[in-house]
């Protein structure tokens, strides 16, 4: 089993060198634990928004020089001693004028903008007859008076000769300390472009790594019983336990990434989950494996995008699970940082299959809207345990597809719906967070498929408070069988970030129901009462590498039988990243 448990457990990544896609480099943004954390001062989202722009009418100025002919008309008065020109506000009201006159639009033009060489108090022009000098003087007069306003009018904003001397004495003043600005940069500008040519010329590599240290105890839960009869000892000594994990991260275009990761554990005998203590996957922690203290590889992953940079492609041959794909939506996947449970660190969905490889696609859709692909299999190099006994990546004993949309209705909410359909070789869902009877659809141990659907959801309803939920129905339909088996699952999270004006801290409180088998027919048997979970912890950032979270877990009526004594689970966990 703890082998079992290497495989499953280790799905959880949380190095501290995760390579992110955004809009700008590649068209997406990778939505991981380490972003999705409340301790983040903004909710992430595919993109925000578009800004909403105002733009003034382009009619607004010109609306108001309009006003100025008339005030122009009031001061013509003085001209009228030696001319019978007057002025009219349209040439509209003049009647021996029609708009089918070739000279109506210049008219028009001088008459409405620039208010000159308008026409007789009568109200007619009389273009046909000659102008004298009289008459020729006021209207040009009239015209230029207009003209010069307008241009009044227009450079009123612009820069005088004073200004401009002003400006001239500054440069010259300051002349040897703008030279030595412009020489840093036209060397700033160089390296730039150095740095941008030769930023990815060959293989970089990153290296990273985590070490966790858990000291645990838990109280309660003598002699539990699971659905198979099976009953625990009760042990419950403080255990003292680690997990190291080294990675390191290799791009070669400077988009793709190359992920290996060696890990060495000692969480041994399934720790409190195990029969010699409370016998049920409900005291599973996150942080939970076991190598037997040997290093081994934890994780093989290549990821590259395309087609624009709106599409990543994951390959995963080494401890693959469809969290390495879907994006789990959850506050608190990060076993070192995260919750302290692994029933609460992600939905139960996620973790169908216990899968050891695969490969999957994450597409940016639409600014709001991504689509998430996931396929992988467990015991695929073992012939005769798929569906047709041929063996391989598509007829494997255990395999699982997963999709799901992520969508931002609002700014600050982040929702994920999922399918997943699946086929095991015994009907297990191995999500082992759960009671047994669940975990085993019942138990049969025969071929089954497997379908599930869920949601998640993410509600920053203020700044420094985090809303979380997630759910989801598993349907077991035994292939060679009428028996079938319905399981459900659901969490409530509230998670603060910086309490105490603390930068980095985050306390969480979270509320749940671990997969319960709910109805079943045919030899499947429910599970006949309710266990909930309840569980609280404090991150206290001690330092940028170091966090000390200390927190206890709840878990009544355990394996869904009121008969089980209640379950409390304390942990002190110190976790180093470097």
């Amino acid at each position: 089993m703890s082998g079992k448990l290497l495989l499953s457990l280790t799905s959880v990544f949380i190095l501290s060198i995760p390579v992110t896609w955004t809009k700008s480099a590649t068209g997406l943004t990778l939505i991981n634990s380490t972003q999705l954390e409340p301790q983040n001062k903004s909710l992430p989202h595919l993109l925000s928004p578009p800004t909403s722009q105002r733009l003034t009418h382009p009619r607004s100025v010109f609306t108001k020089v309009q006003k100025k002919p008339q005030e122009l008309a009031q001061a013509s008065d003085e001209y009228d001693d030696f001319s019978e020109l007057d002025q009219v506000n349209s040439v509209s009201q003049l009647s021996d004028i029609q708009p089918t006159d070739w000279a109506f639009q210049a008219l028009q033009s001088l008459v409405e903008r620039y208010g000159c060489i308008a026409g007789y108090p009568n109200g007619t022009y009389k273009g046909n007859r000659a102008m004298n000098r009289h008459e020729f003087a006021a209207g040009l007069n009239a015209c230029l008076d207009r003209i010069t306003e307008l241009i009044e009018i227009s450079t009123a904003d612009l820069a005088t000769r004073e200004d401009m001397a002003k400006v001239k004495r500054l440069v010259e003043e300051f002349a040897p300390e703008l030279a030595a600005l412009r020489g840093r940069m036209d060397v700033l500008e160089a390296r730039t472009a150095e740095l941008e040519v030769n930023r990815f010329n060959g293989t970089t590599t990153i290296f990273g790594g985590e070490v966790i240290f858990g000291l645990t105890n838990g109280f309660g839960g003598e002699d539990v019983e699971n659905a198979f009869g099976g009953r625990g000892d009760g042990d419950k000594n403080t255990i003292f336990n680690y997990l190291v994990r080294l990675q390191t991260a290799t791009t070669f275009t400077g988009k793709d990434r190359l992920r290996i990761e060696l890990g060495s554990a000692n969480f041994s005998s399934l720790g409190f989950a195990g029969r010699q203590s409370f016998n049920t996957d409900m005291a599973i922690l996150s942080y939970q494996t076991d190598t037997d203290d040997e290093f081994q590889i934890f994780k093989l992953e290549y990821r590259f995008p395309a087609f624009g940079d709106r599409v990543v492609f994951t390959f995963r041959p080494v401890n693959f699970s469809l969290n390495s794909v879907l994006t789990a939506n959850s506050p608190y996947f990060d076993a070192g940082r995260g919750s302290i449970s692994r029933f609460t660190d992600s939905s139960p969905l996620f973790k169908i299959g216990r899968l050891d490889s695969g490969l999957g696609f994450d597409w940016l859709v639409t600014d709001k809207v991504r689509l998430q692909v996931a396929y992988g299999t467990r015991d695929s190099e073992n012939p005769g345990v798929g569906p047709t006994g041929q063996g391989g990546i598509t007829d494997a004993g255990h395999s699982a597809t997963g999709v799901q949309f992520l969508t931002v209705p609002f700014d600050n909410v982040l929702t994920g719906v999922t399918y997943i359909n699946a086929y095991s070789e015994d009907g297990f869902l191995d999500t082992f967070t759960g009671s047994l009877n669940a975990d085993t659809s019942g138990g049969l141990g025969i071929p089954a498929n497997i379908n599930a659907v869920g949601g998640t959801v993410q509600w920053r309803v203020w700044e420094k408070i985090t809303l979380g939920a997630w759910g989801g129905w598993v349907f077991t339909n035994y292939i060679n069988s009428d028996a079938h088996a319905t399981s459900n699952t659901y969490l409530f999270s509230v998670g603060m970030s910086d309490p105490f004006g603390r930068e980095g801290d985050l306390f969480a409180v979270l509320f749940g129901k671990p997969l319960k088998l709910v109805d079943g027919d045919n030899g499947i048997q429910e599970d006949e009462d309710t266990s909930y979970h309840l569980e609280t912890f404090y991150r206290y950032k001690l330092s940028d590498n170091i966090t000390i979270t200390p927190g206890f877990f709840v878990v009544t009526n355990p394996e869904h039988n009121e008969d089980n004594e209640t379950i409390v689970i304390g942990v002190l966990r110190t976790t180093f990243r470097f």
